[in-house]
């Protein structure tokens, strides 16, 4: 049985992956240091799975942890690194914690994997890589235009890192770029869970539509496009986790045709902040109140994927659409909501 280590295994994406990995016959070990995730997830996911992970509570940036961290487990066969800060709108406002955080941990993985010969990492990128793209869809080859947040810049570094890191060393690397998560696990115990005041829109719509926010703000309604609002690809977490099995796979196996490789995880169709408001209302039956506010510093336009690599090559394809998307999100905030009225 292969043993992977999933850094940030507690959180949204990490906890959804951790279950796949689980259903697909991995081991999994998560490193966490719990800052945008809960404890209880573990609990969570033993529920799911019938197996409860090893976890490590440990923040990547304190390099002799992450020492102790693989001699203690001694036979890791791959990493999937999720560990980051990911607030574009933080970001913007406070560089230097986002390039301090993401490009230091990873850095010390990278560091250490090399010492103690683990060979295989899954790294989590994002369509932030390419800014706003002069053409769409964005494909793998689209150039990386200007970074509008520090979140987005730590993520086009990270790969940078990777490509320079796998070139030079037996380490063998997957960047997995990421459009917009949203959705939950099928069983409502796990799903996304933001510390604070959301940062994505797929939690600000839900808890305003369970009465937890007074109403949704959406940024900038004079985009051109049909509706004024931006256009993301919207891509069900679970597809999501499905991706990064079969990227471990992919390395594991040696079917890996170069030391780096990319692939976008999207659906390939782009939705307005407004159609995910309007298809919300129509699957959950619940009103929303907004109000149209102004654009958001660091948003793109318009961004969404092209996904034949990653069909083709990586041997995955999203499934799952955007009425799965949002009933799931909406029945993971409705649990969530119970267990707050009756604890």
């Amino acid at each position: 049985m292969n043993k992977v280590l999933v850094t940030g295994g507690t959180g949204y994406i990490g906890s959804h992956t951790v279950v796949e990995l689980i259903n697909a016959g991995y081991e999994t070990v998560i490193v966490d240091n719990l800052s945008n995730s809960e404890l209880f997830i573990l609990d969570r996911i033993e529920q799911i799975t019938g197996v409860k992970p090893k976890f490590y509570q440990i923040d990547l940036c304190e390099r002799e942890k992450v020492v102790e961290l693989f001699k203690a487990e001694g036979n890791i066969d791959a990493v999937i690194h999720f560990a980051a800060f990911k607030a574009v709108g933080e970001s913007v406002k406070e560089p230097l914690k986002y390039f301090r955080n993401n490009n230091l941990s990873l850095i010390n993985l990278l560091e250490v994997m090399s010492e103690v010969n683990v060979n295989n990492v899954v790294f989590s990128s994002s369509a932030t890589v390419y800014g706003q793209p002069d053409v769409l869809p964005a494909t793998e080859s689209t150039p990386f235009q200007k970074a509008l947040s520090a979140y987005g810049s730590t993520k086009q570094m990270g790969e940078e890192m990777l490509e320079k890191v796998s070139a030079a060393t037996a380490i063998k690397s997957i960047a997995l770029r990421y459009f917009n998560p949203v959705g939950a696990h099928k069983s409502a115990l796990i799903g996304e869970l933001p510390v604070g005041i959301p940062n994505n829109l797929m939690p600000f719509v839900t808890q305003t539509g369970i009465g937890k926010r007074e109403q949704l703000t959406i940024f900038g309604a004079d985009y051109s496009t049909p509706d004024g609002t931006c256009i993301r690809d919207y891509i069900h977490v679970v597809d999501l986790a499905k991706a990064h099995v079969k990227a471990c796979e992919r390395l594991l196996q040696g079917k890996a045709e170069e030391s780096y490789e990319v692939f976008n995880l999207g659906t390939g169709k782009g939705t307005t902040v407004l159609e995910i408001v309007n298809a919300f209302e129509k699957v959950t039956g619940q009103t929303l109140k907004y109000k149209i506010g102004e654009r958001r510093v660091g948003d793109v336009e318009s961004l969404y994927a092209e996904t034949k690599l990653a069909n083709n090559k990586l041997g995955w394809k999203a499934e799952l659409g955007l009425d799965e998307m949002l009933s799931s999100a909406w029945a993971w905030e409705v649990k969530l909501h119970e267990g707050i009225v009756n604890a």
